[in-house]
């Protein structure tokens, strides 16, 4: 392979090399909300800044720890993990945002992936569509945990991962919207907990790398509650989401340290 780094010794889109980052990764999607969860590490500083992708690294319980956003959807998020799996990091939290789906999964609730629907494009490049984009059971067991520590309202279950943000939201408009509609109904009955754009590819590269992936998620609203006529506030603030990360990344340091 072709080194576009040019023997700098840093990854070619994160720009950063091996010395900037932790072994243990939080990957939110917006470059903003970097520094936001470097708050809640020791020692932070800002190893690097190309292109949506923000690095912060510092400290978690004596143990160096990264937050790297990788922007919107599957492509971006799959080279963030790739390169970052490059330079040694092995266990990684997607933190992000998503669209609740069942009725009872409301505004600011916290959702945890075990699984994602892949219905997107990137990880088609990596398996078969057969293969199943799964969660790592010790990262996920670890943001269940971490729920519960910090008393935060929260669902655990499946996730539809999708490349088109108004493909869910306005599919009537859009020439595919009779698919659009009638596979979001599929996902309905298949108690689908919530809708996002990145798990799927993150759990399949994540798999195919041998690393360990989880998922976490602030639920922003829901639009079947709204479809249903119960209450349905829009809630953007992260930290509750945030702080289930970076709890949960504590639990796997200290387990993997005993």
């Amino acid at each position: 392979m072709i080194d576009y780094s040019e023997g700098s010794g840093k990854q070619y889109h994160i720009g950063v090399g091996k010395e900037d980052i932790g072994e243990y990764v939080i990957l939110p999607g917006d470059p903003g909300r970097c520094a936001k969860i470097a708050k809640y590490f020791d020692n932070s500083q800002k190893t690097g800044q190309n292109r949506e992708y923000v690095t912060y690294t510092g400290y978690l319980n004596g143990t160096r720890v990264s937050v790297c956003s990788t922007g919107i959807g599957g492509p971006s998020a799959s080279i963030a993990i790739e390169e970052l799996s490059a330079l040694g990091a092995h266990t990684f939290i997607r933190i992000g945002t998503c669209g609740g789906m069942q009725l009872d999964v409301k505004s600011g609730d916290v959702a945890v992936a075990t699984a994602s629907i892949r219905m997107e494009g990137t990880t088609r490049e990596y398996a078969p569509i057969e293969f199943p984009a799964v969660a790592n059971l010790d990262v996920t067991n670890a943001l269940v945990d971490a729920c519960k520590r910090l008393n935060q309202p929260y669902h655990v279950g499946v996730s539809q991962s999708k490349d088109s943000f108004y493909g869910q939201h306005r599919p009537e408009t859009l020439p595919n919207g009779d698919e659009l509609i009638r596979k979001w109904k599929a996902w309905l009955a298949l108690d689908c907990k919530v809708s996002e754009m990145e798990s799927a590819a993150l759990f399949v590269v994540g798999s195919y790398l041998r690393v360990r992936v989880g998922a976490c998620f602030l639920v922003v609203a829901n639009q079947e509650r709204a479809k249903a006529g119960l209450d349905n506030p829009q809630v953007h603030d992260t930290d509750g989401a945030i702080r289930v990360a970076v709890e949960a990344l504590k639990i796997l340091i200290d387990e993997d340290n005993r």
